[in-house]
């Protein structure tokens, strides 16, 4: 098809995730990518884009990595798919013991699902149930922090601080309390001290906070609420399907604060290109659900533990062991950090921050008096500006409204890497020029 046909076809039958439909029908002349290799887009005009999203934070190990694609193609020879209720097999089964070696100390059992917006809800549904089994049906509710985004199920959504993906659903979301963003732990220890009797959990995305705009916050904080859940009786959920995987320096942002949780939520990075997601459960946990058919945990999707996704998801942590790809974000972090503070003294750049392979930059919101709020931040323009600086030279920089990042593969080529951010530079100075 030519680019003309693809476009078309899109513009008349595909509703886009995250868009403005009428302003993309429009008024937007899209990216229409072919093929991707490596750190590496490109389109059908024969331009190459260096990603520098990682392709909404999944692809940690570049674009069709020969050792994926060998796997899927050995699984596909064998086992295309089968159910995995009462059902055995070999790539789910390995993949559980080796995911169990590699977690948090504590994290004994795999239980599989086909995203990690549905890992979310499998936990949240795990914290209920495992609560009224142990005799405490009143611990239904939950704890976030403000910012938090983990999903967009009905539960995933309902423990999301991010309003504008929670406003559309008011009155079908559970209800959920949102301590302040970390800073003073005051505000956690008073809400889990005086409600942890309708308490089930706490959800966090330890350490860094995608969807909220990049944020990071001390692990200092991720210590305090270990002991604190400890000390009140409830659980404690770590959503790492962002931040795990090495994108904050070591395989589980989690390991930076030096806690377990007791439960812990993978998707994105963990099959790379094929959904796939788990809950990773203390033995503590799992047993509650274990005695008979009353306790059994009542909950699946087709695609749970499918065959092709687990042989892919094996390979991924056999690829990070045997390529050192922790090591290699270890050595181009400081690359990173070192942008973020040139970055830091552009006009307009009002706050930057970094960890692992990932940098990010607020920029002034580009606001009257007269516009709402919502006009910055997640929904503000002054990304989008940076976002067609970066197109138009060679790199694909999707913003988070008003905050701007890269978050590219954690196995990019250092020159590329150097030139990811360059343009990143070159592009926020160029936009706030405009």
């Amino acid at each position: 098809m030519t680019r003309d046909e693809i476009v078309a076809l899109d513009k008349a039958h595909v509703w886009h995730p995250f868009t403005a439909m009428r302003v993309y029908l429009d008024e937007v002349d899209p990216l229409v990518v072919v093929r991707a290799e490596g750190s590496r887009l490109f389109d059908a005009d024969g331009r190459e884009y260096l990603d520098g999203n990682s392709s909404w934070w999944t692809a940690t190990l570049g674009h069709r990595h020969p050792r994926l694609l060998a796997a899927a193609a050995r699984q596909l020879a064998a086992l295309d798919h089968c159910a995995l209720a009462g059902v055995a097999h070999e790539p789910a089964a390995a993949l559980a013991a080796e995911l169990c070696d590699a977690a948090p100390t504590g994290l004994e059992r795999v239980f599989y699902t086909d995203n990690g917006s549905t890992a979310i809800e499998a936990a949240v549904k795990m914290c209920v149930q495992h609560w009224r089994l142990r005799g405490a049906p009143r611990k239904t509710r939950f704890v976030a922090l403000e910012g938090a985004y983990h999903g967009d199920t009905i539960g995933a959504a309902s423990l999301g601080g991010v309003e504008i993906f929670r406003r559309p659903f008011a009155g079908v979301l559970f209800e959920c309390i949102h301590a302040e963003f970390p800073g003073a732990f005051d505000a956690m220890r008073a809400i889990l001290e005086r409600g942890h009797d309708t308490i089930a959990a706490v959800v966090v995305e330890p350490v860094l906070q995608g969807a909220a705009g990049m944020r990071t916050y001390a692990p200092s904080y991720l210590t305090e609420l270990r002991a604190l859940c400890d000390r009140v009786g409830v659980l404690l959920v770590h959503d790492e399907v962002f931040a795990g995987y090495g994108r904050t320096g070591p395989m589980w942002a989690a390991e930076h604060a030096g806690v377990s949780p007791d439960l812990m939520c993978l998707g994105k990075a963990f099959a790379q290109f094929l959904p796939m997601g788990a809950v990773l459960v203390s033995e503590r946990v799992f047993e509650t659900f274990a005695e008979d058919r009353d306790t059994a945990f009542h909950y699946g999707h087709t695609f749970c533990g499918n065959p092709l996704g687990a042989a892919v998801a094996r390979e991924v942590l056999a690829v990070y062991k045997e390529e050192d790809v922790l090591g290699q974000v270890a050595a181009k972090a400081p690359r990173v950090a070192r942008a973020m503070e040139r970055v830091g003294k552009l006009r307009g750049v009002e706050r930057v921050r970094s960890i692992g392979l990932v940098g990010a930059a607020d920029l002034g919101a580009e606001t009257s008096a007269q516009e709402s709020l919502e006009e910055s931040g997640y929904l503000g323009t002054a990304g989008w500006r940076v976002y067609a600086e970066a197109r138009a030279r060679g790199a694909y920089l999707r913003p988070l409204g008003d905050t701007v990042y890269v978050c590219p593969p954690l196995t990019i080529d250092e020159r590329d890497l150097e030139r990811l951010l360059a343009i990143f530079e070159e592009s926020i100075a160029a936009a706030r020029r405009a």
